[in-house]
C-alpha cells in the first residue's frame, strides 16, 4: 500500500500568540490507501484535531502535512466526514441527505441537474449496501438512531472521498446498534477499498475495525504507540472474544492509562 497521507513533526494550537492552546506537539504519522487507521486516547488528547488538520480545516502550526505528496493548503475536496451526531437535515428524506454533498462540491454541481436520475440510482445502491434498502424516502424523525448513522456515512461516501473521516461515529448509540454498524463499515470498507480515519474511545470498535491503532498522549496529544492489528480479515464478532483481540485492547487500555486520565 503506497502512502496516501504524510505527517512529519506535526504541531497544532488553537489561539494565538500567549493565550494560544497548544493541541498537538511533534506528531509523525503515515496512512497507507486502503488503510483503515483509528486514534484512541483520553478525551482532550487532541484526536478530533488531528482530524481537522488531515482535512485541511486547521492550519498546522508548524511540520509537514502532504496528501498525495501535496501540502494540505486548506480544505479538503477528497475528504468525507461524519461524526458522534449524524447532523441530517430533518425536512430531507434520507436520499435526499445522501444526495447534499453532490449539490456542493464539483464536479458533481455542476452536472446534477442533468445527470440526477444516475445521482439518485447511485446513493440509492449505497443506501442499501449498509441495510437500508426501502428506506429511502423516509425523513430522519422515521429513522432508528443506527439507520440515522448509516444515512450519514452513506452521505460521506456518495462523491467517491479518498479518505473517509469518522469521528466517535457511533458513540450516542447502544452497544448491540453499535456493534451491528461495525460490521456495516467493515463490509463497506472492505468492498470500497476507501481509507478511514477513525477516531474513538471505544478500544473494542478500534481493535475490531482497524488495521493500525495509534494511541495519543493527554494534551498536548503526542503519539505514544503506533499498534498494527494483526488480526486477519475479514472479522466477525466472535474474534472479539479471542485472547488476542482482548490482549490488544488490555494493551491500549494500559498505554492510555500511563498517557493520562479520562480513557474508558
Amino acid at each position: 500500500m503506497s502512502s496516501l497521507v504524510h505527517l512529519e513533526h506535526i504541531s497544532m494550537a488553537y489561539g494565538r500568540g500567549a493565550s494560544s492552546v497548544r493541541a498537538i506537539e511533534e506528531v509523525s504519522l503515515d496512512i497507507a490507501k486502503g488503510e483503515f487507521i483509528a486514534v484512541v486516547g483520553p478525551s482532550g488528547c487532541g484526536k478530533s484535531s488531528l482530524m481537522k488538520l488531515i482535512s485541511g480545516l486547521h492550519p498546522p502550526l508548524s511540520g509537514t502535512l502532504t496528501i498525495e505528496g501535496k501540502p494540505v493548503k486548506g480544505p479538503l475536496k477528497s475528504v468525507g466526514m461524519a461524526f458522534q451526531n449524524s447532523n441530517l437535515l430533518p425536512w430531507r428524506n434520507a436520499l435526499e441527505n445522501v444526495l447534499l454533498p453532490l449539490e456542493i462540491v464539483e464536479p458533481h454541481r455542476s452536472r446534477i441537474r442533468s445527470e440526477k436520475k444516475q445521482y439518485r440510482e447511485k446513493a440509492i445502491k449505497l443506501l442499501e449496501s449498509v441495510g437500508l434498502a426501502g428506506f429511502a424516502e423516509k425523513h430522519p424523525w422515521e429513522l432508528s438512531g443506527g439507520m440515522q448513522q448509516r444515512t450519514s456515512i452513506c452521505r460521506a461516501l456518495i462523491h467517491e472521498p479518498e479518505i473517509l473521516m469518522l469521528d466517535e461515529p457511533f458513540g450516542a448509540l447502544d452497544a448491540f446498534t453499535r456493534e451491528e454498524l461495525w460490521c456495516a463499515l467493515r463490509d463497506l470498507q472492505a468492498a470500497r477499498k476507501v481509507t478511514v480515519m477513525l477516531v474513538t474511545h471505544d478500544l473494542r470498535e478500534a481493535v475490531f475495525l482497524a488495521d493500525t491503532v495509534y494511541v495519543m498522549s493527554n494534551r498536548p496529544g503526542r503519539i505514544l504507540k503506533r499498534c498494527e492489528v494483526n488480526i486477519p480479515r475479514p472479522r466477525d464478532l466472535e474474534v472479539t472474544y479471542t485472547q488476542q483481540f482482548q490482549d490488544i485492547v488490555h494493551e491500549l487500555r494500559h498505554l492510555i492509562g500511563r498517557g493520562g486520565e479520562g480513557a474508558h
